[in-house]
């Protein structure tokens, strides 16, 4: 469709960003008796903006703003799952924020901001828009990262992310200004056609390429530019560990679609040896090294890194099958891990983290509904059917095998086994040892609700495994410039 000044493609960024403001301003108004009406008016934000989302649902792209912002199905469709993943966020974080005293009005408008970013990345149809809300997200998660000031860890954790994550957009400018210099266009769709006009072993083209992949992977956390990903997931305060963990990995699926499907897919056969680098080396050493740890936090952060390099192989297949599957896989690893680090601090409490492996002795004997819960959330992460993880996994496998990479298949699913051993080690602390202790679990209702829904969708959204591919399948088809 022509591009034009035509803002319904972006009112629901305009209400979240509103709202946000008036968050900020309703707080200073309101008395500490009523400190939850920024908790409550946040997720009324979300679900706000995903009616609007959901009401002007697009089938056909529509650009706007000089065609640097695009609303077509794919970003509908990361948008609503960045609400359903930021809602969770924020009912697991109400209570814990409270008992360590950094209940604020700020960690909501944080968040809400953060998700503007995570908006505005999964719209952009240009080089600057992109950049301005991977930019915008990062920012608010350098400060959620830090948000509890006394602790140690957390300073020292949004110091290392700040400082990498400087690095990292400071690439995929240099980046992004080497694609501009080769086609003389920053729009998306424009510098797909200019590439296609430059022979693939052009020097220039494949160092902008080189850039934009090694930003990609500080941004995602893939080895070798991992090395923020445990220390940031230990020291921040685990609410804020949940938020990186789950919605910034929706954004970070839809910035690889724009960048090297939307505008580098002709050169597919250049960054796709890159991407099998580090896809390889994310399976390899994540799951490996993740053996080792004894904190459940920095187990989890080590397997994002493998579960990342698992999203890569789907990319690196460059067929619409194989970006399906990535989707559909990285919709899938937000769900889990937002539901694994919702029972950690589900069993906190002030004074209390509940992130060592030796809490969850006996958990069993102690609380079996919140057992049975983390078992199906770490069957699915090990892809142990009849989880949901199981099918995500199948997927990519599936789209590896269908263009020929054997080899990648075989290596995914040696590591897929390794990794499984952590994950059954929980299942084993939890069913087979005894507790070292008997401490009450003191959750509301609403966050009570939430986390048993999250560990049953690992098996009741298996019945429509099939509709969410189909939209997936729909979401990647989409994505014509």
């Amino acid at each position: 469709m022509p591009s034009g000044f035509n803002l319904t493609p972006v009112i629901p960024e305009i209400f979240v960003a509103l709202m946000a403001c008036l968050i900020l301003v309703v707080d200073l108004y309101v008395s500490k008796r009523r400190e939850t009406v920024a908790y409550g008016l946040s997720l009324i934000t979300l679900v706000g903006a995903a009616v609007l989302t959901i009401r002007d649902f697009s089938d056909v792209p529509v650009h706007v703003f000089g065609r640097m912002f695009v609303d077509d199905t794919m970003s509908d469709l990361i948008k609503v799952a960045i609400y359903l993943t930021t809602f969770g966020v924020f009912v697991y974080s109400r209570d814990y924020v409270r008992a360590r005293g950094i209940f604020r009005a700020e960690y909501f408008v944080l968040g809400l901001f953060g998700v503007v970013g995570m908006m505005i990345m999964a719209s952009a149809n240009h080089f600057l828009t992109l950049y301005l809300g991977l930019e915008l997200l990062s920012l608010n998660l350098y400060a959620m990262v830090a948000f509890q000031r006394d602790s140690p860890l957390a300073t020292e954790a949004a110091m290392k992310y700040f400082v990498l994550g400087a690095l990292a957009s400071g690439m995929m400018l240099y980046g992004m200004s080497m694609l501009y210099g080769l086609t003389g266009d920053l729009e998306i769709g424009a510098v797909r056609s200019g590439v296609a006009q430059i022979p693939q072993t052009n020097v220039a083209l494949i160092f902008g390429l080189v850039f934009i992949i090694v930003s990609l992977g500080f941004k995602l956390g893939a080895v070798p530019f991992h090395m923020w990903v445990p220390d940031v997931y230990h020291g921040a305060p685990t609410t804020s560990t949940a938020y990186i963990s789950s919605a910034p990995k929706l954004a970070g699926f839809a910035i690889v679609m724009r960048l090297l499907v939307g505008g580098l897919e002709d050169v597919h056969a250049v960054w796709q040896d890159m991407i099998i680098i580090l896809a390889v080396l994310s399976i390899a050493i994540g799951n490996v090294v993740a053996i080792a740890q004894t904190n459940l936090k920095r187990m989890f952060a080590y397997s994002t890194i493998s579960h990342m390099g698992f999203f890569l192989l789907g990319i690196l297949c460059g067929t619409p099958n194989g970006y399906s599957s990535a989707m559909f896989y990285v919709l899938v690893y937000s769900v889990m891990s937002l539901g694994g680090f919702g029972m950690i601090i589900l069993l906190s409490r002030a004074g209390f983290e509940a992130e060592e492996l030796d809490d969850y002795k006996g958990l069993n004997k102690k609380r079996p509904w919140y057992a049975f819960l983390m078992l199906l959330l770490m069957f699915s992460m090990a892809g142990v059917p009849p989880t949901v993880g199981f099918y995500a996994k199948f997927s990519v496998i599936q789209a590896l095998l269908d263009v020929g990479l054997v080899g990648l298949a075989v290596v995914a699913v040696v590591f897929a086994v390794v990794g499984a051993y952590y994950y059954l080690r929980v299942v084993r602390l939890m069913y087979f040892d005894e507790p070292t202790e008997d401490d009450p679990i003191e959750a509301p209702l609403d966050m009570r609700l939430l986390i048993g829904l999250n560990g049953l969708s690992m098996l009741l959204v298996m019945p429509w495994v099939g509709v969410l591919f189909d939209l997936c399948n729909a979401a990647v088809g989409s994505l014509v410039f």
